[in-house]
C-alpha cells in the first residue's frame, strides 16, 4: 500500500483485552478532537468475512435466546422511538401528532410510536450534520473503520436477538429471514465496506515521470448525503448510511416508517460503537416533507436510495429540476436500487425438483417482499405437468402465519396498503379467463395481513401480470413449446415491466445456459444458474440492476462506495523548469 494510504489510515491502536462488547477490536471511542498521527507506516484493516447464520432449529440455544428476546419485546409494545436532536435522544410525551406503525402479523397491535419531524427539524439536522463534517472527514480512516467494525460485533453479539426480534414483529419476517437480514447481513455490510473503503484509498498513481510525483486525495463529497431506506431489510438502512459515512461523509437518514424501530436500533448501535453525534442524522417522519427540505438545500451532494422505481423517478426529476435551476453547488450523485419483476427460466434439461424448491423460496419467502423475488416463470411444455405437480406437493408443506410460530414459512405483507393492492389483483385474476389458478388465490386480513402463496398459469405470454410488480407472494407462469426456447428468451428480455434486477435459468444443457447468459445479458443485473433469484451474499455477489431497477452501482462492492467520493488529483515537481521555449522553438 502506498505511503499516502498509510497516512490516511493513521495508526492502529493497541488491542485491549477487556475492550467492552467486542474483543479484539480497538478500544475507546474516537473523540471529535483532531488527531495527531505520530507514527508512519502502512496498515491493513481486518480481513472481512461473512457472519455465520444461526439456524434456530428446535431446542437450539439460539432459538431459546430469540424467544426470550421476543417475550421481552412484547410487553413494551408499542415501543417508543425517541426523537434525536443535535445527537441527543429527546424523550417526548405522546400527542395527537404522533405516528404509529402496526404489527403486520397482528393488525390490532401497535408496534412503534414516534413523533414526526417538522421542516425546521430537518433543516436543523442538516445544519448540525454539516457542522460535524469537517472534524469527521479529518478523522483518520482507521478510527472511522474501527467504529463500523465495533458495530458489527455489537450487531452480532450484544444486540443480535434484539435486532432479530424487532425485525420479526415489526416487519413480519420469520426467524430465518430476520437472522439473515438484521444480524448477519448488517454485520457483513459493515465489515466488507471497511475493506472496500481501504481498497479505494489504496488506488494511487503507479507511474511518475522523473523528478515529480502524483497522488490521489479521496475526498468525501462536499455536502451531505440523503439516505432513504425501505421497510423490507433492516440491513439496507445500515448499508445506505455506513458506506458514505465510512468515507467521511455526513448523512441525513430517512428510514421507512414500517421499520423505524429496527432502524433506530441500528442507529443506536452505531452511536454505542463510537459514531460521533450528528454524523448520521436519524429522521422519522413524512417522506414528502423530509424530501422537500433535503432537496431544497444547496449542499445536497447525493441521494442513496432503495425503494420503488416510481419514487426514485420522482426524486430524479426533482433533482434534475434543481440542477437546471442551479440550486445545488454540486451535481448531486443519484444512487438507487429499486423495483424488479424477476424471472426463473426452466429449460427442458433442468432438474425439476431443484427448480421447484428454488422457485418456492424465491417467490414466497418473506411473502415475496424482496426486490429480488421471483414473480414470473417460463416452463417448457414437456416438463410443465411435472413442475406443477411437484410445486403443489412442496407448497402443501408451506405454512402461512405469524413469525413467532417457528413453523411458518410465509408471513404477512407489510401493511394494509400492500394487502389491498395485492388482494385486488388476486380477486381480479381469479375471474380472469386468460389465467388458470394453480395454487393459492386466497387472502385474509381478519387478524394479520396474510396472502397465500399463489401461482397462475397464463394462456398467453403477453398477460399484464408478466409486467406488473406486486411485491407479494404471486407468481405467474407461461408454458412454452420446447422448440420455442429461442423465442422465449426474447420474451423474457422484453417483459418484466422494464425492470432488470434478477433472473435465473435452470438447465443442465451447457449450450442452453450459455445461450441464456448471452441473450439475457441486459435482462438482469444479477443472473443465476440453477439457483434462485434471491439471496445475494455480500463479498460473494454484489447486488443491483439497471433499466428501471436502479443505477446498478452494486451494493456490496467498492463501486457503490466510489459514488460517495470526490477524488482530487495532486502533482508535485521536485525540479525546476529550465526554459519557457520548447526545443522545437529553436
Amino acid at each position: 500500500m502506498p505511503a499516502r494510504v498509510g497516512h490516511q489510515l493513521g495508526r492502529l491502536r493497541r488491542p485491549v483485552a477487556n475492550a467492552p462488547n467486542c474483543p479484539g477490536i480497538w478500544s475507546s471511542k474516537p473523540s471529535l478532537a483532531k488527531r495527531s498521527l505520530s507514527t508512519a507506516g502502512s496498515y491493513k484493516t481486518p480481513k472481512p468475512f461473512n457472519e455465520p447464520n444461526l439456524h434456530y432449529a428446535p431446542c437450539s440455544p439460539e432459538r431459546g435466546k430469540l424467544i426470550a428476546a421476543l417475550q421481552e419485546l412484547r410487553p413494551k409494545l408499542p415501543v417508543r422511538v425517541p426523537s434525536i436532536r443535535n445527537g441527543e435522544e429527546i424523550a417526548t410525551q405522546s400527542s395527537e401528532a404522533d405516528a404509529e406503525t402496526y404489527m403486520p402479523s397482528e393488525i390490532s397491535s401497535a408496534f412503534a410510536r414516534y413523533t414526526p419531524v417538522t421542516e425546521s427539524d430537518v433543516s436543523a439536522a442538516i445544519e448540525h450534520a454539516l457542522e460535524a463534517k469537517k472534524t469527521w472527514q479529518d478523522t483518520p480512516f482507521v478510527d472511522r473503520a474501527a467504529i463500523f467494525l465495533r458495530a458489527a460485533e455489537l450487531a452480532t453479539k450484544k444486540y443480535r436477538f434484539e435486532l432479530t426480534a424487532a425485525t420479526m414483529l415489526g416487519q413480519g419476517k420469520n426467524a430465518w429471514q430476520a437472522e439473515i437480514d438484521a444480524a448477519a447481513e448488517l454485520a457483513d455490510f459493515y465489515r466488507f465496506n471497511v475493506s472496500y473503503a481501504e481498497e479505494i484509498y489504496s488506488r494511487q498513481p503507479t507511474l511518475n515521470a522523473p523528478g515529480q510525483a502524483g497522488r490521489t486525495d479521496w475526498r468525501p463529497l462536499e455536502g451531505f448525503v440523503y439516505a432513504i431506506s425501505p421497510f423490507n431489510f433492516t440491513a439496507i438502512g445500515g448499508n445506505l448510511i455506513s458506506g458514505p459515512a465510512l468515507l467521511g461523509n455526513v448523512v441525513l437518514w430517512k428510514p421507512s416508517p414500517s421499520n423505524i424501530y429496527a432502524s433506530y436500533l441500528v442507529y443506536k448501535i452505531l452511536r454505542e460503537a463510537g459514531l460521533p453525534a450528528n454524523v448520521v442524522q436519524f429522521i422519522g417522519g413524512d417522506a414528502e416533507l423530509v424530501t422537500k427540505v433535503a432537496l431544497a438545500h444547496p449542499e445536497l451532494s447525493a441521494i442513496n436510495f432503495t425503494g420503488s422505481s416510481d419514487v426514485f423517478r420522482s426524486l430524479y426529476g426533482s433533482v434534475a429540476d434543481g440542477v437546471r435551476e442551479k440550486k445545488y453547488r454540486d451535481f448531486p450523485r443519484l444512487v438507487a436500487e429499486t423495483s424488479g419483476k424477476n424471472f426463473h427460466l426452466i429449460h427442458h434439461s433442468a432438474d425439476i425438483s431443484n427448480a421447484v424448491k428454488h422457485t418456492i423460496r424465491a417467490s414466497f419467502e418473506y411473502a415475496g417482499q424482496k426486490c429480488s423475488a421471483c414473480s414470473r416463470i417460463y416452463i417448457p411444455q414437456s416438463r410443465a405437468e411435472e413442475f406443477f405437480s411437484k410445486i403443489k406437493q412442496e407448497l402443501s408443506h408451506v405454512k402461512v402465519g405469524p413469525p413467532e410460530d417457528f413453523e411458518n414459512f410465509t408471513g404477512p405483507v407489510i401493511h394494509q396498503g400492500a394487502f389491498d393492492k395485492i388482494s385486488r389483483v388476486i380477486d381480479a385474476a381469479n375471474k380472469d379467463e386468460r389465467l388458470e389458478l394453480v395454487v393459492g388465490g386466497k387472502h385474509d386480513s381478519s387478524k394479520g395481513l396474510y396472502i397465500e402463496p399463489t401461482i397462475y398459469s397464463a394462456k398467453n405470454p403477453d398477460h399484464p401480470l408478466f409486467d406488473q410488480e406486486l411485491f407479494g407472494p404471486v407468481l405467474v407462469a407461461y408454458v412454452y413449446p420446447d422448440t420455442e426456447f429461442d423465442s422465449v428468451l426474447t420474451k423474457v428480455d422484453q417483459q418484466g415491466g422494464g425492470f432488470a434486477l434478477t433472473g435465473a435459468i435452470f438447465a443442465t444443457d451447457t449450450a442452453a445456459i450459455r445461450m441464456a447468459e448471452d441473450r439475457l445479458r441486459y435482462a438482469a443485473g444479477n443472473f443465476y444458474t440453477n439457483c434462485k433469484t434471491t439471496g445475494a451474499v455480500i463479498g460473494q455477489q454484489s447486488f443491483g440492476g439497471a433499466r428501471g431497477s436502479g443505477t446498478n452501482d452494486k451494493a456490496g462492492s467498492a463501486n457503490m462506495l466510489m459514488r460517495f467520493t470526490a477524488p482530487r488529483t495532486l502533482k508535485e515537481e521536485y525540479n525546476t523548469l529550465d526554459d519557457v521555449l520548447y526545443p522545437s522553438n529553436a
